[in-house]
C-alpha cells in the first residue's frame, strides 16, 4: 500500500498585535514587524478559504487567532466561524486560539470544532527564557483540558531555537505524556523583526528530530508545518522517509508557503497518495 499524506490548511483569522512577548513570533507587538494586522477576518472569507482548502485535498482546516488565549468575544467569533464553515464544507476544523479553559473548549466542541491545536513549543526550561508574559505550565494545562473534553489534541512546537539535547528530551517526554492525535513540527524561520538569531538547522539535524518525534509518538500524525521549505528545499522526500505523514499546505501564518498544487504534485511524484479520511 502506498504511503498516504494528510494535508491541513491554515486560516489566520486574527493577525498580529499580540501582547505576549514570545521572542520567536512575528505576531508579537514586542517585535517590530511589517506583517498584516487585523482583529477579525470576515467570516465569508474564512468560508471561502475553507472551500479552497477542501478543493486542494486538505482534510484539516485550522482557525488560528493571535493573542494569549480565548476570551468571550474571541470564543464567540471562533464558534461562529466554525459553524459557518461546517454549514458549507465537510472538513475537519482545528481551532488554535491560545490558552483555553475546560468550559471554553466545551463550547468550541459544541460549535463543531473537532481538534484543538496548542503547542508546547519547547521544553519548560527553554520556554522561560523566550517568553515572560505567560508560563509553560499554562500551555500544558490547556493541552490537558483539550484531552479532558474529548477534542483531538494537536500539539507540537518549534525546533531550531538553540535548544540543547536535554531540552529536546524533556520536551518530547512532555508530548508523550499528552499523547496528541497530531504533532506539528516547526523549524524556526528567521525574520528581521525577531531579536533571536539561532543557527539554521541542517537537513541532517532536522531528519534526526523527525525520527526522534516519530519514535516518541509512533501513533501520532507527524506533521511538518513552518520551515519545511527553508530546511528541506528540493529534498522534501527525506522528511517523508524519516516519518512525516502530514503537512501544512499553502501559506502559513505570516510567511508564504508553496502553492497547494505544488504540494499535490510533490506527493504524487514521490509515489505517495493524499489521505482522504481523517481516521486513516
Amino acid at each position: 500500500m502506498s504511503k498516504s499524506i494528510m494535508l491541513c490548511a491554515i486560516s489566520n483569522i486574527s493577525s498580529g498585535n499580540c501582547a505576549e512577548d514570545c521572542s520567536f513570533c512575528t505576531q508579537s507587538a514586542h517585535n517590530k514587524n511589517d506583517i498584516e494586522t487585523y482583529k477579525k477576518k470576515p467570516i465569508a472569507r474564512i468560508v471561502q478559504e475553507a472551500k479552497m482548502a477542501k478543493q486542494n485535498k486538505a482534510l484539516g482546516f485550522c482557525l488560528v487567532s493571535s493573542g494569549k488565549g480565548l476570551d468571550d468575544k474571541k470564543l464567540e467569533f471562533v464558534a461562529q466561524a466554525t459553524k459557518a464553515v461546517k454549514k458549507e464544507v465537510d472538513i475537519m476544523i482545528i481551532a488554535c486560539n491560545g490558552l483555553a479553559s475546560l468550559d471554553q473548549l466545551k463550547e468550541l466542541k459544541k460549535a463543531g470544532v473537532d481538534s484543538y491545536n496548542h503547542n508546547l513549543e519547547t521544553s519548560k526550561r527553554l520556554y522561560e527564557k523566550i517568553c515572560s508574559t505567560h508560563d509553560w505550565e499554562q500551555r500544558y494545562l490547556t493541552c490537558e483540558n483539550v484531552n479532558r473534553v474529548g477534542l483531538k489534541l494537536c500539539c507540537g512546537g518549534i525546533f531550531g531555537l538553540d535548544e540543547s539535547e536535554k531540552d529536546k528530551k524533556q520536551y518530547l517526554q512532555s508530548l508523550k505524556n499528552l499523547n496528541p492525535f497530531s504533532t506539528p513540527i516547526n523549524f524556526f524561520i528567521p525574520h528581521p523583526s525577531l531579536c533571536i538569531k539561532p543557527k539554521k538547522l541542517s537537513q541532517t539535524q532536522a531528519i534526526k528530530i523527525i525520527k526522534d518525534v516519530k519514535k516518541t509518538l509512533p501513533n501520532a500524525k507527524i506533521m511538518i508545518a513552518g520551515g519545511r521549505e527553508l530546511v528541506f528545499n528540493t529534498n522534501q522526500k527525506a522528511m517523508f522517509e524519516a516519518g512525516v505523514n502530514a503537512i501544512v499546505t499553502g501559506d502559513y501564518l505570516t510567511t508564504k508557503g508553496d502553492k497547494p498544487s505544488s504540494d499535490l504534485e510533490l506527493i504524487k511524484s514521490l509515489g505517495y497518495e493524499v489521505q482522504t479520511d481523517c481516521h486513516d
